[in-house]
């Protein structure tokens, strides 16, 4: 039973830093909040910025088709009255296909963000593991958590900003910086 005690103990103990434990052993512990350090990071934004230049002319176009469905609606707001049948069903037949190629247009681009986003994990997923390892080492980290598991955590055990560093310092290495 006290085994137990003491196991509750830790693990409660152990969310909110170093626990005292019998014999004199410590344990330290972090959390990381591993998305935030990507985003924070030079590589992804770097990353990012290049996705955004590639992906502007389709977004571009894809705004000049909403414009283009939009004038449409408003011509027949405006002129609906006057237009014959024909003219009305043709320009609503137009709208409704403008629609089903915006709409395929914007999930491919859509698809192609989130292909991107997957392709940066791949890249820098292990360089954020081998970052973490690498303070496990410095700090000597008994636990690293990561922050989306944990309730509630003190600042000072948070270890994100130092993450994001050596992805940093990496990233310059990398490129010469």
């Amino acid at each position: 039973m006290k085994g137990l005690k003491w196991a509750a103990a830790i693990v409660l103990a152990g969310l909110a830093g170093t626990v005292a434990l019998p014999a004199a052993a410590q344990l330290k512990v972090a959390v990381v909040n591993t998305g935030q350090a990507i985003q924070q990071s030079e590589e992804a934004k770097a990353y990012f910025e290049k996705i955004q230049q590639e992906l502007d002319p389709e977004q571009t176009e894809l705004r000049a088709m909403q414009d283009a469905i939009a004038a449409l609606q408003q011509q027949i707001a405006d002129e609906g009255d006057v237009m014959s049948a024909d003219e009305r069903r043709r320009i609503t037949k137009d709208i409704e296909n403008k629609r089903i190629d915006l709409e395929f247009r914007a999930q491919k681009l859509q698809k192609d963000v989130q292909d991107s986003q997957e392709e940066l994990m791949r890249t820098i997923g292990p360089k954020v593991q081998t970052a973490v390892n690498d303070l496990v080492e410095i700090e000597r980290y008994d636990l690293v958590f990561e922050r989306s598991n944990v309730g509630y955590v003190n600042p000072r055990h948070d270890i994100t900003a130092k993450v994001t560093e050596k992805l940093n310092e990496r990233y310059a290495d990398e490129n010469g910086s």
